[in-house]
């Protein structure tokens, strides 16, 4: 008998990953720490500038939904939403996740944020030294290609990408919503990175 899509089990839950000053774990919607993080993160003026989700996030209310969204994501299999988090205090320094995991492709595309406290400290590089490898890896999400994409113009992601091994391959026009807008477009940069590419040698 066939196994329908809405029956599939569970996904495992998300191991915890360790290095280079990080600790990145799932987000914890019952956390009132972590859902402050995540309120802060998604109204904070240069992630509104880069950034507009399907869903905007204003408030508590709205933020806890949002995470509750991505835990269901997780379980599904469709996304591995992480928190970063400094590796001696454990306090809350942004957000890397892996989205549109398509199992068949073995593909998904990467994402980040870092607290406004946080920058300036290589903390989306060194996330994303982290999970790149291990997205890409067997044990891991094991994907053959893993993407980035961001909007012309941010030019710290472009650098951020590149120094992770992810190779620009093209600006798509139109691609993604403007900034606070569901009806209008800009143009996006792809960068992306193959299971079978080189470790880049000085991402961090």
């Amino acid at each position: 008998m066939t196994r329908l899509d809405h029956d599939s089990p569970p996904a495992p839950p998300l191991p915890e990953l360790h290095g280079h000053g990080l600790r990145l774990r799932p987000w914890d919607a019952g956390s009132q720490t972590d859902v402050d993080a995540w309120l802060r993160g998604r109204t904070d003026p240069e992630f509104q500038r880069w950034n507009t989700p399907l869903v905007i996030t204003r408030d508590l209310d709205s933020a806890r939904e949002s995470l509750l969204g991505s835990a269901r994501s997780a379980a599904e299999g469709t996304s591995a939403p992480y928190c970063i988090t400094d590796g001696e205090t454990g306090r809350p320094l942004g957000h890397i996740g892996v989205n549109l995991i398509n199992r068949v492709m073995r593909s998904g595309r990467v994402g980040y944020w870092v607290l406004p406290e946080a920058r300036g400290h290589r903390v989306a590089t060194r996330a994303l030294a982290l999970v790149a490898p291990w997205a890409l890896g067997d044990p891991g999400l094991h994907l053959h290609r893993l993407e980035l994409d961001h909007a012309v113009g941010h030019d710290a992601s472009c650098r951020i990408a590149e120094r992770c091994g992810f190779r620009y391959e093209g600006t798509l026009r139109g691609a993604m919503w403007e900034a606070g807008r569901h009806d209008a477009y800009r143009d996006m940069h792809l960068h992306a990175r193959l299971a079978g590419d080189p470790e880049p040698p000085d991402a961090v």
